[in-house]
């Protein structure tokens, strides 16, 4: 897989949220103007006709795709703030993002963490607004959320809200960088907070190696640090020395200021509208007359490679990166030279790396890309995700790759090549689908910080011309005595132990690397068959699904939809089988089916891929489901490989092994997952069924072989009702052949009668408190209430009652009572059965006090509730109103939505517009009534402290009846 520039968000970026769980969810003053114009000589003007005598203001607009029908206009501020606006007519959402051009590589030498303090602390009040919570409290009245993340050099600060109450938000967001007040009172309990995030992340293995990498880079470089900050490197300052408030106070003074700072609004508004309320709003932030802080020193000290440094993991896995430091490609980002590298070097289909890897059982995954820039240097990593076999075959695995890297240097440098690569990224940009508005402010406040403002749409796609000199440059930085490696796996014995995360690791320095075999076979890809030529947009448009086949055993639903000005098509094929997940075997074996397909067909369908034609197949309760997504041309080509495949292909040991062993892998490792996901799945487990742990479909899959999955696909394949939906830029006639295609060849015969359907349960009072399976060391308390059944107007009145509770829970326990980091309180459905769930992580309260803390909240809730009235409830009431009924913002989010409403029955495709109309009619007395029988219902109680054995979920639960469906 090539990836373009590979995160490192786990390990050097710092969230600041609320967990939500996955369940609701430029220039200077020119000529007396209050606000200067952008102009970069290379972009096209546009002239605004004033009337005589008055300046004529030019705006420079960024390039964008054809079928762009947004608004832009960029301008800079008096003190130097550049804007970017965005008008988009169709948002139903305003979303904003000001990204600050400082992180934590500008952290003091003795205040590790402090850029990441900075920002949380920006959240807790500032001159205008005081209180802790007026920032959050006023998005959760209008629909909004938010966050922040502190990266090494940029710290971002995003979002969303309904677009009338667009200027409150900001004017309350444009205090923090005007006003903070970083009250005394605040910095105790923020630092035991950032305390708790730093203390949730000890176990996860991407921040352990990073860890030890950073031992092993240059010191000097400041983007190698601690990062996140703690309770010790962020502790009080000896006496005479300047407080941590003081030390607060003035990296915030010496760092934000306008001249580092980005803002992108998107949002329906005309931009005139926009562009006055940034300059009220905005103005006022000090021009401190700031530069972005550069980096100078190198990111691996000169003479210290090659290295090979070893880590021990806490998860199950194995894995192998190997390192080289490059020239930053954001330096050139026109002609993308190091992606060139990474697209052959990361390319999965026959003839690859990973495909000689994967066929000699030494690794079942690979991608290219690059990591760690910080604008002068970065690293061009492969990482490969290892077998046990290839963790003991390194040297071999390394000549391959050092192979396949002579095999590019002399065979891969041709123009063809970089034409099609080039050619695919504009046929992205061409129908670039933006995502919701918050995605699209992000991006584009991320982007004016680091390229030119006429191609703050367009870098990313940008490829001017076939770089040859440049590529040399990296290629010849891809050598042996270049490298550092890192392998990471559960047997390394370290002689040393990281600092901050406590990763056992060593270090070698080989004078030469040790012999290997390289594999045959290595090739490089022939030209891509699956490129899509024929792109014309369809003008057509449909409301809702229709259903055009209705027949025994088989139904397709299809949209025509143009909307999104792509000529793509969703489609969706859920083969059903009665039997599906009957047995823990049988729902092992849908998984294990489902990951052969997908890995029988990665070679041969991964150029469709590059093409932009995706498939996967996934299993769940009631079946698999084939998912395709591309363009409408040549989709068929896909489609008609996966189908024989799926048919008749064969079902060879080396795939099943493989497949096998990622899903135990991944089985393995779930007592390893973060504290309240594992909470997260064992109340799924409780009260759903068809849901078998993961303990259970391990031990399910051990007693499997290559012959129980053939047998598996021809009982599965023989016993099949398929239900199928197409959405996207195609016409019945085309729907129905390609659909006629994929029955023809399955032959489905069952009813939908004799498909099970998944159930939620009722919980009841004898279940005692559930401990999931973890391997964690904090302690937590998820209490979920459960509504009494799962009509509409019971979720209508849960759904806003978790509105209403979740910003006084998140203040109350995390930023007063320091609880702990992850802290959360929501409405949290299960499939259609509506229920509130509160949940705190804690690295030092247990979970009978976490219990206790919840209760006194419960009753302080209670109180607050009994005076609310009617003007109280309207804004929360138009809040759930607004997120039932969000725009789709792209092709596929639509397609997931209908395919869900189809799942749950929902023919019509209006229950979420039902849903609305009901969350409009709750009143406060019926809100009071859902919420004493919510307080006096039954509560399941999912807790854990360090030591606790895990419960037998399935055996507690087994006879808990089905939910009642309830009167609307």
């Amino acid at each position: 897989m090539h990836i373009p520039y590979l995160s490192t968000a786990d390990s050097r970026r710092h969230h600041h949220v609320t967990i939500r769980h996955g369940w609701w969810r430029l220039g200077r003053l020119l000529g007396g103007l209050a606000v200067s114009l952008a102009v970069l000589a290379a972009a096209p003007l546009l002239a605004d006709d004033s009337d005589a005598g008055e300046s004529i203001a030019r705006v420079e607009t960024p390039r964008v795709s054809p079928h762009d029908e947004r608004d832009y206009r960029i301008l800079t501020l008096a003190n130097g703030l550049t804007v970017l606006l965005v008008s988009d007519a169709k948002a139903d959402k305003a979303a904003a993002s000001m990204n600050v051009g400082v992180g934590s590589a500008s952290d003091p030498s003795d205040l590790a963490g402090l850029a990441h303090f900075v920002e949380h602390m920006l959240f807790l009040g500032t001159d205008k607004y005081p209180e802790a919570d007026a920032y959050q409290n006023y998005l959760n009245r209008h629909g909004g959320t938010h966050n922040a993340f502190t990266a090494p050099q940029d710290t971002n600060y995003f979002f969303d809200i309904e677009p009338e109450a667009l200027p409150g938000a900001l004017d309350r967001f444009g205090r923090f960088f005007i006003a903070p007040l970083f009250n005394a009172d605040q910095l105790e309990s923020e630092r035991n907070i950032v305390h708790s995030e730093y203390q949730a992340r000890l176990r996860d293995d991407g921040r352990r190696v990073n860890d030890a990498l950073n031992q092993v880079l240059n010191p000097d470089n400041p983007t190698t640090g601690f990062s996140v900050g703690s309770r010790e490197t962020l502790a009080d300052r000896e006496e005479g020395e300047p407080s941590l408030r003081e030390r607060v106070i003035d990296f915030y003074e010496n760092h934000y200021g306008a001249n580092v700072m980005h803002l992108a609004i998107v949002a329906p508004q005309p931009l005139d509208r926009l562009e006055a309320m940034v300059q009220e709003r905005f103005i006022d932030i000090a021009d401190r007359d700031l530069s972005r802080p550069q980096v100078d020193a190198p990111l691996v000290e000169k003479g210290s490679l090659p290295l090979a440094v070893d880590v021990k993991s806490v998860r199950d896995s194995r894995q192998v990166r190997f390192l080289f430091p490059v020239v930053d490609p954001i330096n050139h980002y026109r002609h993308k030279p190091a992606a060139y590298l990474a697209n052959l070097l990361g390319h999965e289909g026959e003839g690859s790396l990973l495909a000689a890897l994967r066929d000699a059982g030494l690794a079942d995954g690979l991608s290219a890309g690059v990591t760690h820039g910080d604008g002068n240097e970065a690293l061009f990593s492969i990482d490969i995700s290892l077998t046990p076999a290839g963790a003991r075959q390194l040297p071999r695995i390394q000549a391959s790759l050092f192979e396949a890297i002579a095999l590019i240097a002399e065979e891969g440098l041709e123009a063809w090549r970089y034409r099609e690569q080039a050619s695919l990224s504009e046929q992205e940009f061409r129908f670039q689908q933006h995502g919701s508005p918050l995605h699209s402010a992000m991006q584009l406040s991320m982007n004016l910080a680091l390229f030119p403002l006429k191609d703050v749409n367009y870098a990313p796609y940008r490829m001017d011309g076939f770089p040859r000199a440049q590529i040399h440059g990296y290629l010849d930085a891809l050598r042996p005595d270049n490298l550092l490696r890192v392998y990471s796996g559960p047997e390394v014995d370290g002689d040393q132990v990281s600092p901050w995360f406590q990763a056992p690791y060593r270090v070698e320095h080989p004078r030469d690397w040790p012999d290997g075999a390289p594999l045959a076979g290595l090739s490089l890809p022939p030209p891509n068959p699956f490129i899509a030529e024929n792109l014309n947009l369809l003008e057509m448009q449909d409301d809702v699904p229709q259903r055009l086949i209705d027949e025994d055993g088989f139904s397709l639903w299809h949209q025509a939809d143009a909307r999104f000005n792509t000529p793509k098509v969703e489609w969706r094929f859920s083969l059903q089988h009665p039997d599906a997940a009957a047995k823990a075997r049988d729902a092992a074996l849908s998984r294990l089916l489902a990951g052969w397909l997908d890995d029988s067909l990665n070679e041969d369908l991964y150029p469709a891929r590059l093409a932009g034609h995706h498939f996967e197949a996934y299993a769940h309760a009631r079946g698999i489901t084939l998912s395709f997504s591309g363009w409408r041309d040549r989709q068929d080509l896909v489609m008609r490989q996966v189908l024989a495949q799926l048919i008749e292909g064969e079902i060879g040991a080396a795939s099943v092994n493989r497949v096998r062993y990622r899903l135990e892998r991944e089985w393995r490792n779930a007592p390893q997952d973060s504290l309240y996901q594992q909470a997260n799945r064992t109340l799924g487990e409780a009260l759903i069924r068809p849901q078998w742990p993961t303990s259970r479909l391990l031990e399910a899959m051990r007693t499997l072989d290559v012959e129980d999955l053939r047998e598996f696909r021809h009982r599965f394949l023989n016993d099949l009702r398929i239900e199928a939906m197409a959405v996207g830029n195609l016409d019945d006639k085309l729907a129905k052949r390609e659909a006629r295609l994929v029955a023809d060849a399955l032959l489905p015969r069952l009813a939908a009668d004799q498909i099970p359907d998944l159930a939620p349960l009722q919980a009841s009072a004898a279940l005692p408190e559930l401990h999931p399976e973890t391997t964690r060391q904090d302690s937590l308390a998820l209490r979920y209430l459960q509504g009494p059944d799962r009509s509409l107007t019971s979720q209508a009145r849960l759904a806003l009652l978790g509105q209403l509770i979740e910003t006084p829970f998140y203040t109350q326990l995390r930023t007063e009572q320091q609880l702990g980091y992850i802290v959360n309180a929501s409405y949290a459905p299960l499939l259609d059965a509506p229920g509130v769930a509160l949940l705190v992580q804690s690295p030092d309260t247990p979970s009978d006090q976490i219990q206790a803390h919840i209760d006194a909240f419960l009753e302080d809730f209670t109180q607050r509730l009994e005076g609310f009235d009617d003007e109280d409830l309207t804004p929360f009431r138009r809040a759930v109103r607004d997120q039932l009924l969000e725009r789709d913002t792209s092709l596929d989010g639509m397609t997931n939505r209908l395919w869900r409403a189809l799942a749950y029955g929902d023919t019509d495709f209006d229950r979420r517009k039902r849903l609305a109309a009901q969350v409009m009619a709750v009143t406060p007395d019926a809100l009071r009534e859902s919420w004493r029988g919510l307080r006096n219902g039954t509560a399941v109680n999912i807790t854990y402290d360090p030591g606790d054995t895990p419960s037998d979920v399935l055996a507690l639960t087994a006879e808990l009846p089905p939910l009642p469906e309830g009167d609307d």
